[in-house]
């Protein structure tokens, strides 16, 4: 199967025209606009998914610190994909107070181990403390503190199931190239926020992360490594398999 060329006249898709922008395949139609309908369906997704009182506590450090969570939609999302992968080794980007870490760890298997890295040491000892609330044996998690890309060189080689990233959008290709490297063939990489909150398809002048954000999606797209898919869950979820 071969990919269109990417092109740069006219938005396609409501991706913006420009060089540094992804171009995906155009549909059939008419691209459906986002209704408020759509909108309700999103927030019932969001209320679908119950969150126990360790979620709602780490979420409300999370808020405290000013840091952003990943949605009760993308967390149950995150949940099943280390539960498909049957995940007994993960790697975070980005541990945060928590959040995300909870639903990993409620997905993986009994004795997997989240390995999660966070470039501040306060950050995680929030999710230390949400991790115990959930019960989770302190075995279960590694924290690593220090910078992503200073980190992940010496993590071992396919030796993960699941690679979640949700740190620097400024390293998002650094990170895919060490995804690779780390997962074992049939494992799964994830990227958080690749909406950037409507601007990845905004037409107009974007912030140099934004266009990071572009550039990942259609190296991703373009990988002969991957099978990908784009989840509409909360704030954009790109899901990859290495083949």
């Amino acid at each position: 199967m071969s990919f269109p060329p990417l092109q740069t006249p006219g938005p396609i898709c409501g991706f913006p025209a420009a060089t540094d922008t992804v171009t995906p395949r155009q549909p059939r139609g008419q691209e459906r606009v986002i209704t408020g309908n759509r909108q309700a369906s999103w927030a019932f997704a969001d209320a679908y998914a119950a969150e126990d009182e360790a979620l709602l506590w780490a979420r409300d450090r999370a808020r405290e610190a000013g840091l952003r969570s990943v949605s009760p939609s993308t967390g149950a999302a995150l949940r099943m994909l280390a539960a498909t992968v049957d995940a007994k080794a993960v790697a975070e980007i980005g541990t945060g107070t928590g959040v995300s870490g909870i639903h990993l760890l409620h997905g993986m298997r009994p004795d997997g181990v989240l390995t999660t890295v966070d470039p501040e040491p306060e950050h995680q000892q929030f999710a230390r403390q949400a991790f115990r609330f959930c019960g989770f044996a302190s075995n279960r998690a590694r924290f690593i503190p220090g910078r992503a890309l200073d980190v992940l060189p010496r993590l071992a080689d396919s030796g993960y199931d699941l690679v979640f990233c949700d740190g620097d959008r400024l390293e998002l290709l650094e990170y895919l190239a060490e995804s690779l490297r780390l997962l074992r063939p049939g494992g799964l990489v994830v990227f958080e926020g690749v909406f950037a909150n409507g601007r990845t398809v905004d037409s107009g002048p974007q912030p140099t992360e934004v266009i990071r954000i572009r550039e990942l999606l259609r190296a991703v797209r373009e990988s002969q490594e991957l099978v990908t898919s784009l989840l509409p869950v909360g704030d954009g979820l790109l899901c990859a398999v290495k083949r």
